[in-house]
């Protein structure tokens, strides 16, 4: 059987050079390299790079989604990569073993689509939010999952052709939803591995001012994409109970239901329900697509 081998994509809007640099070290340390490292600046340039990064530099921000495609296809186009792994420009890789794990992880499960980092801040602290289940549980428990984390992960070249790679209009917020379901929902399997830890400073995704408003957004296009019809609306209003629980600030509850609203005025193609078994799947790998 054939290694896997280990490209790794970085977007960065050029605002965390110093991060980003960092990153790239640690990505150059590690004791079994990547076959390529492609960084796309989303609008920005990208001066002073490693040589042996492929810098991309976009014209314009093309969100999330749209960045980590054109990562994707420009690790395609080179024919030696066959796990693509993503990385916040802002995190740090604390071990030198992280590319060798997850080689031996693909070489061990072929149908093994995605794998999810934990995310960990300077002090070894998983936030709630950065546990792909429901609930706080334990960051250390690995096993299998619905989803995953977006600041570090890794994704099988195969998986990401069957399914046909990130939701470019998505921009930005649930786009690791959107591509989770459908692995899911095509035989591939999620894997949480606490084991490879991407450092991380703790965050606030609120921190971004679209936020409110393109998760209610998202949150709807992902219901319209994929789910049975009739778990949409069970699936809409059980979010929206809990983003009321959650009291944002009047001007992001209002961000949020104008995006909510957006969501389904506005088309988000195609729309491909998951089937009833892949429901099942994920209410026994303990979330429902409901909540």
């Amino acid at each position: 059987m054939v290694r896997p081998r280990v490209g790794v994509a970085v977007l960065t809007r050029g605002d965390r050079m110093p991060e980003l640099l960092a990153l790239l070290a640690s990505v150059a340390e590690q004791d079994e390299p990547a076959t390529r490292v492609v960084v796309v600046g989303n609008g920005t340039a990208l001066p002073g790079l490693p040589q042996d990064v492929i810098a991309v530099e976009l014209e314009e921000n093309l969100g999330v989604s749209g960045g980590r495609n054109v990562a994707w296809h420009r690790l395609r186009e080179s024919g030696d990569v066959d796990v693509l792994v993503d990385l916040d420009d802002d995190g740090l890789l604390i071990e030198a073993d992280v590319f060798r794990r997850i080689a031996d992880l693909y070489e061990a499960d072929r149908r093994l689509g995605i794998v999810s980092f934990r995310i960990a801040d300077e002090r070894g602290d998983t936030q709630r939010r950065h546990l792909p289940r429901l609930g706080a549980g334990d960051p250390m428990r690995r096993g299998l999952v619905t989803t995953f984390l977006g600041g570090g992960h890794a994704l099988s070249m195969p998986m990401l052709e069957e399914t046909g790679g990130w939701p470019e209009a998505f921009f930005f917020t649930h786009e690791e939803t959107d591509l989770a379901w459908r692995a899911v929902d095509r035989g591939w399997d999620i894997l949480y591995e606490p084991k490879l830890v991407l450092q991380h400073p703790k965050t606030s995704p609120a921190r971004h001012a679209v936020y409110y408003r393109m998760t209610a957004r998202n949150r709807v296009w992902l219901a319209k994409r994929h789910l049975p019809a009739a778990l949409v609306p069970v699936y809409l209003a059980s979010w929206a109970a809990y983003t009321l629980l959650q009291r944002p600030p009047l001007a992001g509850l209002k961000s949020w239901w104008a995006g909510f609203f957006e969501g389904v005025r506005v088309p988000c193609p195609p729309r491909r329900p998951m089937r009833w078994r892949t429901v099942w799947r994920m209410t026994r790998l303990g979330r429902p697509p409901v909540i």
